[in-house]
């Protein structure tokens, strides 16, 4: 059985959590590689809206369920400042070099995927100190739906941080221990009726479809979305309670032993860096995802997205991504 040290002593490599970010960064890939197309398709429309319902904030709350204990700012700063900083900059040379966009090097406003970088250090930095405050997960709750009120767009991922902080926390405050009781055939059964119910919901409401997907990104002022203040924060507040049920949903139906794609739960990052690089080439270079539409079609690329996880999550792309998390 494979092992990892926590804080002095051997503990069981969690493979639930391994085996949680395998699905969540084929989502990550396939949630961005159907953006162009997915209102052409039924089928890719409703993936869309499942995927953004839940896989930000599942890794969000597994990232904090890893983030326990206190980091130094020192190893905050050369395990995620310095990548983000490297990693605007390749993005950076391959927009303005590659694919001849116009774009400048403002670190205030991440590009494309790094904004979870930028997210992730402030987290880490912020959370001893919030959670010493009373009620501290009422209070960011608060913050996540207030900050939909103000128009600050992409700024240093403010609105990101304050609405996706809570999934965080959670994170942090969850014990593994916890699912024992519900992991059995009751809550395996239970847990695939919920979420084949919200996919069939999916499929046949139509409120959510005059509603845009971006309501989950967390990104976007309710002004931005076409919502009153009323309307935006109610509806922000159906979105944290959609999350939430899905990510504890999902930990019920994931296998917890080690599979033969567990590996992969290790190797995420190379996958998000590298996979948001490779978008952006084909987006901008081809107009090839704009094109699909048929059934054949989506399940084609969806298929490509699955070899592009495997492709880019190779030695050397994870070996590269290290290195740079450990450039200090």
């Amino acid at each position: 059985m494979k092992v990892m040290k926590v804080e002095g002593r051997q503990k069981k490599r969690e493979y639930l959590f391994d085996n949680y970010k395998v699905l969540l960064i084929v989502l990550v890939v396939i949630g961005h590689f159907i953006d162009p197309c997915y209102d052409q398709n039924p089928f890719l429309y409703e993936l869309k809206w499942g995927i953004a319902a839940f896989h930000m904030p599942a890794f969000i709350f597994i990232s904090g369920y890893f983030s326990k204990k206190n980091h130094s700012v020192k190893k905050l700063i050369s395990s995620l400042i310095i990548p983000y900083f490297v990693y605007e900059v390749i993005y950076y040379l391959v927009y303005t070099l590659l694919l001849d966009k116009d774009t400048e090097l403002y670190f205030t406003r991440p590009k494309f995927t790094l904004w979870y970088l930028l997210a992730l250090f402030v987290w880490r930095l912020a959370m001893p100190a919030v959670k010493k405050l009373p009620y501290y997960m009422p209070l960011t709750l608060a913050g996540g739906l207030l900050i939909g009120l103000a128009g600050l767009g992409n700024f240093l991922s403010i609105p990101r941080i304050l609405f996706f902080f809570p999934f965080f926390l959670a994170g942090t405050e969850f014990d593994s221990a916890w699912l024992v009781r519900f992991r059995n055939t009751k809550g395996y059964a239970g847990a695939l009726a919920i979420l084949g119910a919200f996919a069939v919901f999916l499929f046949t409401d139509k409120y959510h479809r005059r509603l845009p997907v971006k309501i989950f990104y967390g990104r976007y002022s309710y002004e931005a979305l076409g919502l009153e203040p009323l309307e935006g924060i109610l509806i922000r507040i159906v979105c944290y309670g959609i999350s939430f049920v899905l990510i504890y949903l999902f930990m019920l139906v994931l296998p917890s032993e080690r599979k033969s794609y567990s590996y992969l739960g290790e190797r995420t990052m190379a996958v998000y860096i590298f996979h948001g690089i490779i978008y952006s080439c084909v987006k901008h270079e081809s107009d090839i995802l704009h094109s699909i539409r048929s059934g054949r079609e989506s399940a084609l690329l969806i298929l490509c997205c699955l070899a592009l996880v495997w492709a880019v999550s190779r030695k050397p792309f994870v070996q590269f991504t290290d290195r740079i998390a450990h450039l200090m």
